[in-house]
Parts: structure tokens; C-alpha cells; sequence
């Protein structure tokens, strides 16, 4: 019998009979409200589940404007600003945007503020500079032409995601939502007793779906109202003197603006996490997952279902973190812009369901003139289906303005097919695991578990052209047959599990991926010499284990086979001749696309060979290093391609080529997974066009498959 549910699609005021219609076309099973709408009364009893979308920080501005000490901080830095003489004045919101963010003058500002000599790097001392509050500057004392800044709180008077909202969807009388610091004991007394309310009052809602709990990710808005820095990672608006006044006493030192403000980076995700950052981290995990689990606690109290968003003020769960289980919810939902974001939901341990929204969110920035949603809808699909197919959420759905979607030809009937493949996923596969290799694949980084899924990115799936040729390893992997496990450098201290059996260390030079002077280290760069020596594999892409010392760029040049030229080996020749020819290359159709790729790389020792070269520079390479093996890829954006140039690396980094096809195929446009408990294969075709492919079962030739384009093809393994 074919199965129907699994699926939440959203309503709003106007939208009833729609509604009720598209529930029966796809035969959803919940619907919710979203930002912007609400949930029709005549809906509250139409038998499918209820959301309702709940806030703990904003709308609630009365309460706001009753305790305006009590508003969500958020640390800045002013512009950097050179001295001309013995004195500067700096204007602290210069360039900032006022109605999303206000000065805090309320708290001592020579006890929670910093002004920065950045030339020198260090903070002047408190008796060298005077705030005034009427104009909103800092005048110090100066040495002239040294660089200067200030670090000050803010408290956010516009919540950014209703101002991102707002903005997005041209709202004109909304008024603007201000938000709560609900860390602090008026206010948290204040939102526990509106819960409890809440509760009592919808007896007809079925989840309370958190958006989210306490910390809103970074989200800053310049003076023309554009997106001046967005870090979906970053604790720098999870801050006020109350919460720091806790961290000292937890830290047992004192805080300092600048391990929020970072000399301007605010810890962005790319920088090497410092000691007081990840102590911060930690201690914002351990108090905001033991407030939501008192919110949950009350939820639960009523009989209803606690859900979070992975998403806007998310900050302080940490899914992958150490105390994200004791919070006790039953489920989290999360947008799904690509297989990556897919696993950064359905890996998530400790729920008993995940949710993913997918593309596109029904907004007038994608449902317009020049909007494409069904083709965004379409690739969307595609790449987390291949995803899907690993790692299986339990449900999916949509978000946003209903009417915009059945406005549009042709939308609902996209989904329709969608959905309909999700539901047969989890039915042909009776919800069993996928078939994957007998060992292990870890990425090694500087924040291993607790960033599972987010590597490379800078927020949240967004595209920039210096990570694409990073994000591509994991969208890779995010849909091929391997248990992956992220590790830091204190896991290899510790010692590897025994069942990793291939290391990709990805990401250019001094950032927290490719890992910089954590390479310094002996204790770790012996170790993986060994591991590799005794038969492992490690695989490098972009910089891999580069950081300058003792002659070498690439602390592991040795295994990799390759180093990068700086400019101080220029008078050393290098003889590097290229040979094609090896089992990596065997179903490329092309040449590989590095994306970015590098520059300078040059092959070392006595055992690589090169697969790849621009110019005289290597792209690709492999080596021998004891019993184990080394790859280097210059860069790996996401491809079908790409994806078979990986799969082959991983198998040849571990010594196992003979196990690649115990299910394969031999189209790299087509994937196969297969569920040996089920006793099913799934066939996809992950483009727009018709493909024919050999599929290969346990090593021998079963059957040639012709796919339409997007086609996911169903066939036995017995």
C-alpha cells in the first residue's frame, strides 16, 4: 500500500480551502503557520497535525519597551580608524544600522567595552578614552597613525531575522519586533509563564515548533539596510554583561571583548577557534540547552511535541555538541539547500525525527518575475535525494506564503513528484540502512564533531567562490556509501578509531580547515605518518597540512607527494612530468574540474605520480607511503563527476578498490545505494538528461539501465 504523511505544507489567513485541497492532493499530514501569517481558526480541527511556529525572543515588544535592559546584546567593532594627531574621535554606529541596532550606554561601558590599538594590538587602557553618549563617539588618546578601533555592546532593537523578513518581503505596517534576552531572570520568568499560557490556550496544537530558542545567529545590517556581516555560526550576538558575569565565574578568568570581536572576524567559522572562544562555546552549550530543556519540559507537560528550527537563534544548542541530547526535544527541522544541509539535520542524534524544509521557502524573492522555483525546487531535490538516500530524514516539508505557490503553473505538481519519491524511499526501504564500505571516512579539521556537516561554509550552503571547491568534498560524501566521521586534532592525540581507515584534511592555508599551526605539532603529524605508514590512506585537497616551517609548506608533503612553491624554493628546479593514466581517472569522461584549484603545487619525493597539471604546476597526484597511500586534489566543487572522482580517491587512498563495486554503476551522471536488508538497490540519474548505465553487482554486470532525466529506478539485489 502506498504511503501518504510525512509531509507538513503551511496555511495562512485567506487559505482555507486551498488548504483543505492540497492536503488532500498530497495527502500531507501537518500544516503550520510562518512568519508573516497565521493559522486559519477554521483549520485548527482539520485533522491534520498542527504546528504552530512559537517565539521565545521577539514579538513581544511591549515587554521590550518595559525592560529595555533586558533586549539581546550584541558585541561590534567601529571601523578601523587611523590617527592623525594625539587624539581621535570615532563614531561607534558608523555604518551600522540604526533601527536594527542601539549603543548600550546603560552598562558601564569602561567595563565591558574595549578600544583597540590594532597596530600594536593591544587595548588602551580605560583612563585613555571617554565615551559620549549624546553623539555616540569615543575620543581617545593616540599615537599618530596608529590604527584604532572600538568593541562595544548594542542591544538588537529590530530582531534581524524579522528584519531580513521584512526587508525580503517588502512589509510596510509590520511593526518592527524587538527581542528578549530571555537568559536574564525577569525575562526568562517572564517567557515561561507565557509558554505555560500558550499552552493552555491551543489545546488544538499538536507541536510547538521553536524558532528558536535563545541566541540569534549573526546577523548585521548596514546603514542602507544590507546584509553587512552574517556569520549563521556566530556567538557574537549571544553576549550582554549578565551572561559574561556567569562565564567569568564558570572560566575562572576575567572576559574581554576581544574573544568575541576577534580583530574584526568575530570567530568566524573559517578561523582557527582560540582557547577562550571554545571555552565560551561550551559554556553557552551548557546554559541554553538547560533553559530549553525547561521550555521543553513544559511542552511536554501538556501533552504536546517540542520541535526546533536548526536555524535563527539556534545558537548555544549545538546539535553535534556534548549536551544537545539532555534537552529532550522530539524533533528538529532545518532548510535543505543541499545534500550537505540535509545531513547536518538527519545525522542529528538524541530526536525521535527529523524534519527538513526544502527549497524553495515560498517568498516573493524566488515566486516572482525572473524567479525560477520549479527548477529550484527540481535541483534542490536532486542533490538532497542522493543524501536522502544515506542519511533519511523522517519528514520533509515546505514553509512560507501558500498562495504563492499554488499562484504559480506547474509548482504543485513539482513537489507532488517530490514528495512522492521521499515517501517511496522510506517504503521500499522498509526505513533499513543503506549498504556502505567495510571502513570509515573522517574529515579532519579544527572543530571536528561539533561542526559536523558544516565545513567550508560561510553561512549556511550559501555559495562564494573561495569555498566551492571545499563544500564540494562534503556535498560529495553527503550521498556516497561511507560512514563519515569529523575529528579535530585532540581526536588524533587520542588516538583514531580503528575503523577509519581514509583522512581528507580540506581547505586553504591558516583557517580552521585545512587546520594551520595545529600541523606544528609533532605528536600530530607523526601520528598520521604512522597511520598512513601502516597501511591508511589521506587525502588532501586545496592546502592541506600547509603552514610554513622547517623548509616544508606542506607539513605532510611526504605523504601527499606534493608541495606548494611560496617563492622560497624558486632556485630549486622541479622535473614534474604528468601520467594520466591510473585507476582515479578511469570513468571521467573529461578533465577534472579542480574549480579554483591552486597555484605552485609541485610534486616531491620518490614514490607520487601526477594525474593532473596546469601548466607546470601539479592538480592532481598520488603516492605511495609505506603500506598506505596519499592524494592530492588541487579542488573538488560538486559534480557528478567529482562525486566518481572521490568515490575512487576514497577507495584507493584505503587499499580497497576491489570492494568500489560490490554496488555500482558505471555512469558517473547515475548513483546507486543499495539496502541489502531490503533487498533493493535505488538507481538515480542526478541530471537533466537521459542516461544509460551498467549496473554492477558484486562485481559482475547485472543489467543496463536507460534513466529519464531525474529518474530514481527501483530493482532487486537478490
Amino acid at each position: 500500500m502506498k504511503q501518504g504523511g510525512r509531509l507538513t505544507i503551511p496555511t495562512e489567513l485567506g487559505m482555507v480551502d486551498d488548504t483543505l485541497n492540497l492536503i488532500h492532493e498530497l495527502d500531507a499530514d501537518a500544516i503550520r503557520d510562518c512568519d508573516g501569517t497565521e493559522m486559519p481558526q477554521q483549520l485548527k480541527h482539520c485533522g491534520a497535525k498542527i504546528y504552530a511556529t512559537y517565539y521565545t525572543t521577539r514579538k513581544d515588544n511591549a515587554w521590550a519597551e518595559a525592560n529595555p535592559d533586558e533586549v539581546q546584546q550584541e558585541y561590534l567593532s567601529s571601523d578601523r580608524c587611523t590617527a592623525d594627531g594625539e587624539s581621535l574621535t570615532i563614531e561607534l554606529l558608523r555604518g551600522f544600522n540604526p533601527q536594527e541596532l542601539k549603543v548600550n550606554d546603560l552598562d558601564d561601558p569602561k567595563t565591558w567595552w574595549e578600544v583597540m590599538d590594532r597596530t600594536v594590538g593591544k587595548p588602551l587602557d580605560p583612563s585613555c578614552w571617554n565615551y559620549c553618549a549624546e553623539d555616540g563617539t569615543v575620543t581617545l588618546e593616540s599615537i599618530p597613525y596608529h590604527v584604532y578601533t572600538v568593541s562595544f555592546l548594542a542591544f538588537l532593537i529590530w530582531d534581524p531575522v524579522h528584519m531580513y523578513n521584512f526587508i525580503t518581503n517588502d512589509w510596510k505596517d509590520d511593526p518592527h519586533q524587538c527581542t528578549l534576552d530571555v537568559r536574564q531572570p525577569k525575562t526568562q520568568a517572564h517567557v515561561i509563564e507565557k509558554l505555560e499560557r500558550f499552552c493552555q490556550e491551543h489545546p488544538e496544537v499538536d507541536v510547538i515548533r521553536f524558532t528558536t530558542f535563545f541566541h540569534q545567529f549573526t546577523l548585521t545590517f548596514d546603514d542602507q539596510k544590507r546584509e553587512k556581516y552574517v556569520e549563521w555560526f556566530g556567538y557574537s550576538a549571544s553576549v550582554s554583561p549578565y551572561i559574561l558575569k556567569q562565564f567569568e565565574q564558570w572560566a575562572g578568568y576575567p572576559f574581554r571583548p576581544e574573544y568575541i570581536v576577534d580583530q574584526g572576524y568575530f570567530n568566524s567559522l573559517f578561523r582557527q577557534p582560540s582557547k577562550q572562544f571554545r571555552d565560551f562555546i561550551e559554556f553557552q552549550q551548557i546554559e541554553v540547552c538547560k533553559l530549553a530543556k525547561k521550555l521543553v519540559d513544559i511542552v511536554h507537560g501538556y501533552g504536546k511535541e517540542a520541535m526546533m528550527f536548526l536555524g535563527d537563534h539556534w545558537i548555544g544548542t549545538e546539535p553535534y555538541g556534548k549536551y544537545f541530547e539532555g534537552i529532550g526535544l522530539d524533533a528538529v527541522v532545518g532548510s535543505v539547500g543541499s545534500g550537505v544541509t540535509m545531513r547536518m539535520i538527519s545525522d542529528i542524534k538524541g530526536v525521535k525525527y527529523t524534519e527538513g524544509r526544502l527549497l524553495p521557502y515560498f517568498f516573493p524573492d524566488v515566486f516572482c518575475e525572473g524567479g525560477d522555483p520549479i527548477g529550484e525546487a527540481r535541483q534542490n531535490w536532486l542533490q538532497a535525494r542522493r543524501a536522502i538516500l544515506r542519511s533519511p530524514l523522517d519528514r520533509i516539508g515546505y514553509g512560507g506564503y501558500l498562495h504563492l505557490a499554488e499562484e504559480w503553473p506547474g509548482f504543485i505538481s513539482t513537489i507532488q513528484q517530490v514528495v512522492g519519491e521521499f515517501r517511496e524511499i522510506h517504503e521500499k526501504t522498509g526505513d533499513t540502512k543503506s549498504n556502505t564500505a567495510p571502513f570509515k571516512v573522517a574529515i579532519l579539521n579544527s572543530w571536528g564533531h561539533i561542526r559536523s556537516w558544516m565545513n567550508n561554509q560561510v553561512h549556511h550552503s550559501i555559495y562564494h567562490r573561495e569555498i566551492y571547491s571545499y563544500v564540494g568534498v562534503i556535498e560529495c560524501l553527503s550521498g556516497m556509501p561511507f560512514d563519515v566521521e569529523f575529528i579535530d586534532f585532540q581526536d588524533v592525540r587520542d588516538g583514531l578509531d580503528p575503523d577509519i581507515r581514509v583522512i581528507i584534511n580540506a581547505g586553504d592555508r591558516d583557517t580552521s580547515w585545512s587546520g594551520g599551526d595545529s600541523w606544528l605539532d609533532p605528536e600530530i603529524t607523526s601520528a598520521i605518518r604512522k597511520f598512513v605508514h601502516d597501511g591508511g590512506g589521506f587525502i588532501g585537497v586545496g592546502e592541506p597540512t600547509a603552514v610554513q616551517h622547517q623548509g616544508a609548506f606542506f607539513q605532510l608533503r611526504d605523504v601527499l607527494g606534493v608541495d606548494e612553491e611560496v617563492g622560497y624554493s624558486l632556485s630549486t628546479d622541479k622535473y614534474n612530468v604528468c601520467r594520466p593514466e591510473h585507476f582515479l581517472m578511469e570513468d571521467l569522461n573529461g578533465k577534472p574540474n579542480f574549480g579554483e584549484g591552486m597555484k605552485g603545487i609541485y610534486a616531491y619525493g620518490d614514490h607520487y605520480q601526477i594525474l593532473a597539471q596546469d601548466g607546470e604546476y601539479t592538480q592532481m597526484a598520488v603516492n605511495e607511503y609505506g603500506h598506505g597511500r596519499g592524494v592530492y586534489l588541487a579542488g573538488l566543487p560538486y559534480s557528478p563527476e567529482n562525486c566518481r572522482l572521490l568515490l575512487r580517491s576514497i577507495y584507493y587512498a584505503a587499499h580497497r578498490e576491489a570492494d568500489m563495486k560490490e554496488y555500482y554503476v558505471t555512469n558517473c551522471n547515475t548513483e546507486i545505494a543499495a539496502y541489502e536488508s531490503a533487498g533493493v538497490a535505488a538507481v538515480i540519474n542526478n541530471t537533466s538528461e537521459t542516461e544509460k548505465t551498467d549496473v554492477v553487482l558484486h562485481g559482475s554486470f547485472r543489467e543496463t539501465l536507460e534513466l529519464k532525466p531525474g529518474e530514481m529506478r527501483w530493482i532487486s539485489i537478490r
